[in-house]
């Protein structure tokens, strides 16, 4: 399995070098290869340090600079505002699991899509408006699942948050920590 992971080393001169193809090639062609689902692994040329993450965050990067940002700038500044937080890692998989459930749900779309209209690779806007318009009660379900289940993995979030900081603060000796606010006597009562 790991033979099929191309590697795609990265020089000083910042030139990228594909090891399949014996020769350089260019952000661009690294981004196709993401597109056409190609694995693949970017390493330091000199230290072998994997750099896979760091040239897709450039390609991203790439691509936020121009034409229409997937990105506004208050969720990119609350993002860097979760690195370092005990949030950073229950954020991360947050988002993860959302994009995963959203391309279960484009999946199941193209499928829908592809018996309705045959196996066409290149739906038109007209087509896939046609089939949008059929699939408005299906879709409705599909992004209410989406919605729900995007709830529920918040929820779930906020109680592991909850639980880690019950577990770190249950060692310190305040009395009411983790037990329900006391309500006051009624004023009645001590008449």
């Amino acid at each position: 399995m790991a033979s099929d992971i191309r590697t795609i080393k990265k020089y000083p001169n910042r030139r990228l070098y594909d090891t399949a193809n014996s020769g350089y090639i260019t952000l661009a062609d690294v981004k196709q290869m993401v597109l056409d689902g190609i694995d693949f692994r970017v390493v330091d040329a000199k230290s072998g340090e994997d750099l896979t993450r760091q040239i897709l965050l450039q390609i991203i990067l790439d691509e936020e600079a121009g034409g229409m940002p997937m990105f506004s700038s208050e969720m990119l500044a609350q993002m860097i505002r979760f690195y370092g937080t005990a949030q950073q890692t229950i954020i991360g998989q947050y988002i993860e699991q959302n994009v995963q459930a959203f391309l279960a749900i484009q999946k199941k779309l193209s499928e829908q899509a592809k018996q309705v209209y045959g196996d066409k690779t290149m739906l038109t806007p007209e087509l896939w408006k046609q089939f949008m318009q059929m699939q408005a009660p299906a879709m409705q379900g599909m992004l209410g699942n989406y919605l729900e289940q995007s709830a529920k993995l918040f929820i779930d979030m906020q109680q592991r948050m909850q639980d880690q900081t019950r577990g770190i603060f249950s060692a310190f000796p305040f009395p009411t920590f983790g037990m329900p606010p006391q309500t006051p006597p009624d004023d009645e009562s001590k008449r």
